[in-house]
């Protein structure tokens, strides 16, 4: 152990470095980003495809998908009219500042008003990697059960947002929203969360508002 924890610690501080130089690059893009986590399954890009479908129109979008192996999820977000970048993590459980970066040169960035990073699907993690991003958001689902903040605190303990997804499954599964919340609140007090269904669509006005607030503001401010 007294070896193998400065080394991980160099790592994670090396990665913290180039994250930094990331979120220095897109606010001087003036571009807004969020670095979108959940455990496979809750939602991600189901949620970046509505995103897509309401502001395709006005904001300028590209997303970068984080997978394993496949292309699936970069392909759907191309479809709904995203410039789509795919990121093969080689096995890796999680991207890293050194992805983001990489597929960064890929883009032009001053043609981009919106960048959304699709993590690989998995609640450990992807906690331990900034990438620069201007906002961490977590996607939770009613299917997963009420106690992932009790089972993964890291988690929703470093993100600035969450989405409850899949809200419309309340009255045929056993969740139990207080003690979901209690769980929440406790490793992030006053965390912004949007309780919503992608697939109603119930819930999804604010936070499409949301992401609007931080567009406007990172071409404005």
């Amino acid at each position: 152990m007294s070896v193998r924890i400065p080394v991980i610690e160099n790592i994670l501080n090396a990665n913290d470095r180039l994250a930094h130089e990331n979120r220095q690059k897109l606010d001087m893009a003036g571009i807004f980003s969020i670095n979108l986590m959940a455990s496979p399954g809750a939602g991600k890009t189901s949620l970046i495809e509505l995103t897509l479908r309401h502001f395709a129109e006005h904001y300028r979008i590209a997303v970068i998908d984080g997978d394993i192996a496949s292309s699936i999820d970069a392909d759907r977000a191309a479809a709904a009219g995203a410039i789509a970048v795919q990121v093969n993590t080689g096995g890796e459980c999680h991207m890293d500042a050194v992805m983001l970066q990489n597929a960064l040169e890929t883009l032009d960035l001053a043609e981009i008003d919106l960048l959304i990073v699709e993590n690989v699907g998995n609640l450990i993690c992807p906690a331990s990697f900034q990438l620069g991003t201007h906002r961490s958001v977590l996607i939770a689902s009613i299917p997963e059960g009420d106690d992932k903040p009790y089972k993964y605190p890291p988690m929703y303990r470093g993100v600035e947002a969450l989405v409850l997804n899949k809200i419309d499954l309340l009255p045929y599964i056993k969740f139990d929203l207080d003690y979901f919340r209690r769980g929440v609140e406790a490793l992030n007090p006053g965390l912004v969360t949007f309780p919503l269904s992608c697939t109603t669509q119930d819930g999804l006005d604010a936070w499409l508002e949301w992401v609007r607030g931080g567009v406007e503001l990172a071409r404005h401010g």
